[in-house]
């Protein structure tokens, strides 16, 4: 069935009713007291009522949210079951994978769409109480769905109103709350400054507080790094309520949020990061070779020299299959895109003499602001407006399955033809985009962060497979086809481990049961492919933070037994 993958992972799974332990962190924020009005009323209804009781969230969990809650901040605002009309249109907007929003998909008891910290607060305090799992959203762009899916009994902590953007371009830093896009950043670091950027991901939709957490790349990480490498303090809500900035998490902490995943170890609630300067004019450019006027010799010398070029220059080779020059042929198409930190009289001198089988032109480059660059690479029609950064999809258009390697090697010749074939053969409902890596990624140290994929990779590879048709046939269809590929590059990608990253989830490497006691022997199969000798650290810090293993899911990182 179309869960049967996830279900696999909760064979043994049991619902979290650890027992309650203090924090041994200081309390710099307190939780706003309910009203002395409502207490006594809202005392009544949670001592009389059990967590057992057969409407656990409307004769509990509510009541509870309540008493926890600032009074100034309504907890009814924000709150949304299965009884209310708007519930699944709340679950569905930030649903952007529709594998997962199917009647087959296991719902949410609740939905908190947090406005306020006491939200957050109280829905920790109160999903531990009652036996609830948290799945915290903020973007929506989980692969897996794992923030909004789950098969034990759980709530859905919605970050996406949590989007406040303070600039302050003189110090050259920001704080943006979880719950921002990146497009949203982009456009008010662009409202103050046309000379300054963030190294961040293309896809505008992204929410900061996942992205963030899992590495964030994009086109300017050979320059700048991950937008790990450049935040300089966050605030994370841990199982207790208490709100920790860096200062009073340590430094243990502070380094496994960037990169190891901030879901594992609390809610992250905002980041504090480092904005970096950028030129007036950037160019972009987008040259595409088929097969049939040598794209493979392209794509060969790509392999050599995009990783070695200097660090304003970020080249992606992007093969997909596309219609051929004759009826019913197919053949490969590779786009060569291109973002340079500066002119294009600058640029075609310099790929002319490093990368000349480009073939770039002058006519091929197009100059404009950073700004206008981050339309481009999220691939809007020409002419749109920035103000299309501020747009969030309402929907999730279509069903897919997305995988992850790297490379350090150039790949052969032959190589890359059996894999044109192997393309060809799946057909056009599939891409593969190639990162190059190089420049100050293989400055920064792999432990520097959790993130450790640096030095020795020369290009990363995302695989992206979508679909439109419904039903179980369909996605073991085309998720068969993903894994397909995925498997012929076997050969040519890292080796033990075969490298993932994070950002892009893939089940298919492994998952734990949360609250087993094989979960951190299951946790060290993908945790080596993700984390490498990090992921050690990384039980270490959650062992401190989390003990009880109260934030998890099904590639989360596991405390250290016992943890029940």
């Amino acid at each position: 069935m179309l869960y049967i993958h996830l279900r696999k992972c909760f064979d043994n799974a049991a619902i979290n009713t650890s027992r309650d332990r203090e924090s041994s962190y200081s309390k710099p924020y307190k939780m706003k007291a309910a009203s002395p009005l409502l207490l006594p009323v809202l005392a009544i209804l949670v001592l009389s009522l059990s967590c057992a009781n057969p409407n656990p969230v409307f004769n509990n969990f509510f009541p509870c949210l309540s008493s926890h809650s600032s009074p100034l901040y309504p907890i009814s605002d924000v709150f949304y079951t299965p009884n209310n009309s708007s519930f699944l249109s709340v679950l569905h907007s930030y649903i952007r994978n529709r594998r997962f929003s199917t009647s087959l998909t296991p719902k949410p008891f609740a939905i908190v769409s947090a406005k306020h910290e006491s939200h957050i607060q109280s829905t920790l305090i109160c999903a531990r109480q009652c036996g609830f799992q948290v799945r915290i959203r903020s973007g929506g762009h989980d692969f897996e769905g794992l923030s909004y899916v789950s098969e034990v009994p759980f709530v859905v902590l919605d970050m996406f109103n949590l989007r406040s953007i303070n600039i302050d371009i003189a110090k050259r830093t920001a704080w943006a709350q979880a719950g921002a896009t990146i497009g949203e950043l982009y456009y008010r670091i662009a409202e103050k400054s046309n000379v300054h950027a963030f190294p961040a991901g293309v896809c505008v939709g992204l929410g900061t507080g996942g992205h963030f957490s899992g590495g964030g790349y994009g086109n300017l990480m050979r320059k700048y790094g991950l937008s790990v490498d450049n935040i300089i303090d966050a605030q994370l809500v841990i199982v207790n309520g208490t709100i920790l900035n860096r200062e009073s998490m340590g430094e243990d902490v502070f380094w496994a949020i960037r990169g190891g995943g901030g879901a594992s170890f609390g809610v992250i609630l905002s980041w504090k990061i480092k904005l970096v300067p950028v030129p007036a004019k950037v160019t972009v450019f987008n040259k595409k070779w088929t097969l049939e006027n040598n794209a493979t010799d392209v794509v060969y010398r790509w392999q050599q020299v995009a990783h070695k070029l200097p660090k304003d220059i970020f080249i992606r080779a992007w093969p997909q299959v596309v219609n051929g020059g004759q009826k019913g042929m197919k053949t490969v198409e590779v786009s060569f895109v291109g973002h340079f930190l500066g002119k294009s009289n600058s640029l075609i001198p310099l790929m002319n003499e490093r990368f000349p089988e480009l073939g770039l032109l002058q006519t091929d480059c197009i100059e404009m602001s950073w700004i206008e660059s981050t339309i481009f690479w999220a691939v809007f029609p020409n002419g749109t407006s920035i103000d299309a950064l501020l747009k969030r999809a309402s929907k999730a258009d279509v069903f897919f399955k997305a995988k992850s390697d790297y490379v350090k090697k150039p790949i052969p010749k032959a190589g890359l033809e059996s894999i044109w074939k192997v393309m060809i053969e799946i057909g056009i409902r599939g891409f593969m985009q190639w990162n190059p890596y190089g420049g100050r990624m293989s400055e920064i140290l792999e432990s520097e962060t959790p993130f450790p994929h640096r030095a020795g990779i020369i290009f990363e590879i995302f695989y992206y497979m979508f679909w439109l048709e419904e039903g179980t046939e369909a996605t073991n269809h085309y998720v068969n086809l993903t894994r397909r590929l995925y498997n012929t590059m076997t050969a040519y990608v890292s080796k033990d481990p075969r490298e993932a990253f994070l950002n892009y989830r893939d089940l298919d490497i492994g998952c734990a049961s949360p609250n087993s006691n094989e979960s951190l022997s299951s946790a060290k199969v993908y945790g080596a492919k993700y984390f490498k000798e990090n992921f050690d650290r990384l039980v270490r810090v959650k062992t401190t933070v989390d003990p009880d293993n109260f934030f998890n899911n099904e590639q989360s990182i596991p405390p250290l037994p016992p943890y029940v």
